[in-house]
């Protein structure tokens, strides 16, 4: 039932990856409530619409027992896939968080700091000629490429405790899967051409197959050179997406690992493209993209 509260929320998007933010600074949805909302603000039809929601929160101070410390990170981003299930990672959507908070005065830094799901991220806001954040890069931390760790059921695999170009059998298919976590699991996948492959009908045996135990995000990729790729995604809890920047991390981590391209390579998504470097030195993933406020307006929830 629509009660008389409203909500105010604003309408982001990066590379067509779009969700509905939510300022928790200023406005409190209780967990409970959380995931029935999402599903209704995700619906493209009876809703705001979008691939679903992210909450911009306040970091609490940690308690000690003899005080208080710094928070961990300068904000929160609490994540939610359009089907109402919680996630842990989206890239996209930290971009977007960054520029949220610059542009709307909650900070004037232009180095900042987001925990989500425990993980701490670290970005670099750029500012544009008009003084608002045009695109935003961010340290996307290790590859997690330990099978049990992504997590991936490696005995339905070769039974290696890493997932690299091996093959899996998904809709009376054998496919050559590798698998990478970005904070959040993913199944890369390499295909001839990516324009004319049935993403809507492979993808859902993907994610729904026991191999993996918490879902998986799979990417379908086509590599056009050394330096860059075009990819499709099926989102776990979402389905098909313009864009996915966990995913085009996750891909780029997998091209290298199978020694088809540079460590730095474009990405190629319906929605746009975005720059992706692994420093394997540094063992960290490198992600550079725009992001976008589409609108702001209010809800009665």
């Amino acid at each position: 039932m629509i009660s008389d509260r409203i909500l105010e929320f604003t309408k982001m998007e990066g590379c067509g990856n779009d969700y509905v933010y939510v300022n928790g600074f200023t406005q409190t949805v209780s967990q409970e409530e959380k995931p029935q909302l999402v599903r209704r603000l995700s619906d493209r039809h009876f809703g705001i619409g979008g691939d679903g929601v992210i909450f911009i929160n306040p970091v609490p101070v940690a308690s000690e027992e003899e005080g208080k410390t710094d928070p961990v990170a300068d904000f929160e981003m609490e994540m939610y896939n359009a089907d109402g299930s919680r996630g842990e990672m989206c890239g996209n959507g930290i971009r977007c968080v960054a520029k949220y908070v610059y542009d709307h005065g909650l900070t004037a830094q232009t180095k900042i700091s987001v925990i989500t799901a425990g993980s701490v991220k670290h970005l670099t806001l750029i500012p544009d000629e008009s003084g608002s954040i045009g695109s935003v890069r961010v340290d996307m931390g290790a590859p997690i490429l330990e099978a049990e760790k992504i997590p991936v059921r490696p005995e339905l695999f070769s039974g290696s405790p890493f997932v690299i170009a091996q093959d899996l059998c998904v809709a009376e298919k054998i496919w050559q899967v590798t698998c990478v976590s970005m904070g959040n699991p993913h199944a890369v996948v390499f295909v001839d051409n990516v324009d004319d492959f049935p993403v809507l009908e492979i993808g859902p045996h993907f994610e729904h197959h026991p191999a993996f135990p918490n879902r998986t995000n799979t990417e379908f990729v086509q590599v056009l050179d050394k330096a860059r790729v075009k990819m499709r995604v099926f989102e776990r809890g979402t389905g098909e997406t313009l864009a996915c920047g966990t995913g085009c991390c996750a891909t780029a981590v997998a091209c290298v690992l199978n020694g088809l391209t540079e460590d730095e390579i474009t990405v190629e998504v319906p929605g746009g493209e975005l720059l992706i470097r692994w420093d394997r030195e540094a063992n960290t993933v490198w992600m550079t993209g725009p992001a976008t406020e589409v609108f702001t307006g209010k809800i009665r929830i």
